[in-house]
């Protein structure tokens, strides 16, 4: 069975959070791995879409992107081929049958929703991504489309939590350039590092940008291996690989 984790505020909103756990994968992917860029058998990988995408809409149109660590978004209104996903880290539409989906191994995925105006959103922000505006992008591209940010209501999915998350000092010092209130989300750690809560960090850029409503669903991707893929688990652990979860998010038809 797979685990769909689903947010309060996108309760009738067709969406979900997947973790490894279901699917057909094995060995260091075991579960419910969705990423191509993976070595994973691509027969399992293009099963496993395929379970995660009837877990969501039954068979609906999944439609991912080349995920590049930007803050680019992309308008989507039609399928899109495996060999032609484009380069972008957020896709937004006013299509049904389309279902958006976001690969994450670490990094955060959020989902967002204009119900009213009936347009979805989904982005995958790493810290790059989220630093550049990944969030302030799609919401503009979501407005574009006729959507509202005060009506918007966005989730925040499973990532890698700030107790799991040590980073060196230049990391830090980088986003209190930008922004000298950045300090906030960064706790002391052992001697030249601190802790990132890069969810804080996505959650505060949401709130600044006027989102009223917005969910945490705060599941630690690093600490919890048999429900979630970690990049930086896998490192750690001198695996060869990872896996990929999925986050997606449609319009009802």
């Amino acid at each position: 069975m797979i685990e769909l984790l689903r947010a309060p505020g996108l309760h009738d909103v067709p969406h979900g959070f997947a973790g490894r756990r279901g699917g057909v994968s094995r060995g260091i992917y075991a579960g419910l791995n969705v990423g191509l860029g993976s070595q994973d058998d691509r027969a399992a990988v293009l099963h496993n879409r395929e379970l995660a995408r009837d877990s969501v809409m039954p068979g609906a149109t999944l439609v991912t992107v080349h995920q590049v660590h930007s803050a680019d978004v992309v308008t989507v209104s039609a399928a899109v081929g495996a060999g032609d996903r484009p380069a972008a880290d957020a896709m937004v539409t006013d299509r049904p049958g389309l279902l958006l989906a976001i690969l994450t191994a670490d990094c955060v995925p959020v989902l967002f929703a204009d119900r009213a105006a009936g347009v979805v959103g989904v982005a995958h922000a790493g810290w790059k991504g989220a630093l550049g505006g990944v969030t302030d992008a799609t919401i503009a591209a979501m407005e574009a489309l006729g959507a509202r940010r005060d009506r918007l209501r966005c989730a925040i999915g499973p990532c890698i939590a700030r107790s799991s998350y040590e980073v060196g000092l230049d990391f830090a010092e980088r986003f209190e350039r930008a922004d000298a209130g950045n300090a906030r989300f960064f706790a002391a750690g052992r001697a030249g590092h601190v802790q990132f809560d890069i969810a804080a960090y996505v959650a505060s850029r949401l709130v600044d940008a006027g989102v009223a409503d917005v969910d945490l669903m705060e599941e630690d991707t690093y600490g919890q291996a048999d429900r979630f893929f970690s990049y930086r688990r896998s490192c750690h652990l001198g695996e060869a690989d990872y896996g990929r979860q999925v986050s997606l998010i449609g319009v009802a038809g």
